[in-house]
């Protein structure tokens, strides 16, 4: 499939942390994202508020920034509730919804949803299906919005390229952009998300970082797609080697940390979405606009 009718510029914010804010504060902190000139806010789907009404509050707060799911979980709503979730968002909001779909993780979808998860890449290719012939009569967007999906592996990138319009990478380096775009070829949106650190000190940075990456790392999706890219048990312990901290979060100073989102672009990546990492606060207006400033 070609790419989707939904621009999100160059470069997003990816930002999971908003589930922590006064909906007051996330409308404000969505004003600011647009301000400093980003193409997308990336809303993640957990355990805190619902991606689609989030969606809408931010969407009515703001006027040209878009909002894009990174992921909305398949299992937690039926096709038909996806599909009108979707159409809903995109008519209201003409060119500034993404849908993000994705399989989530075991212990999310298994768990606590107590859905199957037996298996998710055949959920997936069939829940794509339905979704396509959902029946849907409100009034639908002017152009189709497309979708992306959370995929890593080969067989999901090229699901991703064939049923979707692209797809949202999550927790990998640039070399995987590199993988990822030759699977998808050059038609699909590669839209990969980088984590990065606002800090000089090795140290403090590895801290911070290892923090952000701990529960990734005991999930089995990320762990074999990093064994693909010749990751292996050793950089599994004490928080992550340090060779797999700085493959997987960008630190130092802000040219080092533009030259590793720039990585990303070289390597076939349409968008890149920023999750910026902190000491457990709310990323502040200063890091959102410093941020804005190194984009290369």
């Amino acid at each position: 499939m070609s790419k989707p009718a939904v621009d999100i510029g160059t470069y997003g914010v990816w930002y999971g942390m908003i589930d922590t804010l006064a909906t007051p504060e996330a409308q404000a902190t969505a004003q600011l994202i647009e301000e400093l000139g980003f193409g997308a806010l990336w809303l993640a789907e957990a355990v805190g508020r619902d991606p689609f009404v989030m969606s809408s509050v931010l969407l009515s707060a703001t006027s040209k920034l878009a909002l894009a799911t990174g992921i909305a979980n398949i299992y937690a709503r039926d096709a038909m509730t996806m599909n009108s979730c979707q159409q809903a968002l995109a008519e209201a909001y003409p060119g500034r919804f993404l849908l993000g779909l994705g399989v989530s993780h075991g212990h999310l979808v298994a768990g606590i949803r107590k859905h199957d998860w037996s298996r998710p890449y055949s959920y997936m290719s069939e829940y794509l299906d339905r979704m396509d012939n959902a029946l849907y009569f409100a009034p639908k967007p002017a152009a189709a919005p497309g979708r992306v999906l959370a995929a890593l592996g080969p067989k999901m990138l090229r699901l991703s390229a064939d049923k979707a319009n692209g797809a949202h990478p999550y927790f990998q380096t640039s070399e995987h952009t590199k993988v990822a775009r030759e699977v998808m070829g050059p038609d699909a949106l590669l839209a990969p998300e980088q984590m990065i650190v606002f800090s000089d000190d090795r140290d403090t940075a590895r801290r911070i970082a290892r923090a952000g990456m701990k529960i990734y790392l005991g999930l089995p999706n990320y762990y074999n797609n990093l064994a693909r890219l010749g990751f292996d048990e050793s950089d599994w312990v004490d928080g992550g080697s340090d060779r797999l901290v700085d493959a997987i979060v960008a630190w130092g100073s802000d040219d080092a940390i533009s030259s590793r989102i720039r990585d990303h672009r070289d390597a076939g990546a349409d968008h890149v979405c920023v999750q910026i990492l902190t000491d457990g606060t709310p990323v502040s207006d200063g890091e959102f606009r410093r941020l804005a400033d190194l984009l290369p």
